[in-house]
């Protein structure tokens, strides 16, 4: 009987282990909803609003969370994404309208040579760290404009006009303004899909390691060069994909897609939504080009009034848009 009665004392003050599972908060559920919404939205658009402006925001929406994977979760800011955007534009025009290719190829074409421009550059700019990383990119970046502006198959300042879009796998006419924005709409959940695939992979978890503090990363035994380089390389692809979707909404290729400004636009787009935010450079795109197209009929001065914008939303969104409303309702966007 004392030594049942002892058991039982020993059971009712052994501490008892519960294991706790933080439960996701109401806003993380409604993500998908939201996000849902937003497809359905999308859908909906171009029969209400003019298909070429939602294309036109698409593209650089796209260009801005392919500048975002690399500084957003990579730390290394670029000043020549313009180098990779109107680098494939160029390379997907002349595929479609000089080797005839179809429109999927012509852009795997531009692709691949903003694939090989990143390669390039990236190898050359990892060298360094900080305001130098940028300036290299920088200084490698006007080398290209000069090359594009000086080659014969670029048509030099009047670029590469009349692009043909062809038939999408030789079956949808995208001739078809409806055709041709919901084959952007595809293109571009497509690739952020792939961009969220990315971040939240191994490599882009020591991707994000090597933004916070890459000596401890290199401590840790990652190669960070060579992670910093696939960031690099993997985002100009994604950047030359925008830029070749671009030529062919517009049939156009022309030098302004390479100047340095383009760079400093995608900069502005992806500080105004939010770096380090998925959906923050998409929304800081739309706002810019729909400032552009909007302000453009006003006789305002574009630059000044989106200067103005970015100025006010920096005193009051320090991290951005998406990223402030992220950070007060303590969810990722």
């Amino acid at each position: 009987m004392v030594a049942e009665h002892t058991g039982r004392e020993a059971k009712a003050a052994a501490p008892v282990t519960v294991s706790v599972v933080p439960a996701r908060s109401r806003a993380d559920r409604a993500l998908p909803v939201l996000a849902g919404a937003v497809l359905v939205l999308l859908v909906l658009a171009p029969f209400l609003v003019y298909p070429v402006f939602l294309m036109k925001a698409l593209c650089f929406a796209l260009f801005a969370c392919a500048f975002n994977l690399l500084i957003g979760y990579g730390g290394l800011l670029s000043f020549g994404h313009a180098a990779f955007f109107g680098g494939a534009a160029y390379v997907t025009a002349h595929a479609a309208k000089v080797w005839g290719l179809t429109p999927e190829l012509a852009l795997l074409a531009g692709m691949a040579a903003a694939g090989v421009m990143g390669l390039a550059v990236g190898a050359l700019a990892i060298r360094r760290q900080g305001i130098y990383f940028a300036m290299t990119t920088l200084a490698l970046s006007q080398m290209v404009f000069f090359v594009f502006l000086q080659s014969p198959f670029t048509g030099g300042e009047d670029g590469i006009q009349a692009v043909p879009r062809g038939a999408l796998f030789g079956l949808i006419d995208l001739n078809s303004p409806t055709a041709m924005y919901f084959t952007v709409l595809a293109l571009f959940v497509g690739a952020v899909l792939f961009i969220h695939r990315v971040v939240h992979s191994p490599f882009g978890q020591v991707l994000k390691a090597i933004r916070e503090n890459e000596a401890r990363a290199i401590s840790l035994g990652y190669d960070t060069a060579r992670y910093k380089l696939g960031a690099f390389v993997l985002s100009a692809m994604l950047a030359g994909l925008a830029g070749g979707i671009k030529a062919l909404v517009f049939q156009l290729a022309t030098l302004t897609d390479v100047q340095w400004q383009m760079s400093g636009e995608v900069v502005l787009m992806t500080l105004l939504g939010g770096i380090g935010t998925m959906s923050g450079p998409a929304v800081g795109a739309f706002v810019v080009v729909m400032l552009q197209n909007y302000l453009a009929a006003t006789g305002l001065p574009v630059t000044v009034v989106i200067g103005a914008v970015f100025v006010v939303c920096v005193l009051l969104f320090r991290r951005g848009i998406m990223g402030e409303i992220a950070h007060r309702l303590k969810v990722r966007l």
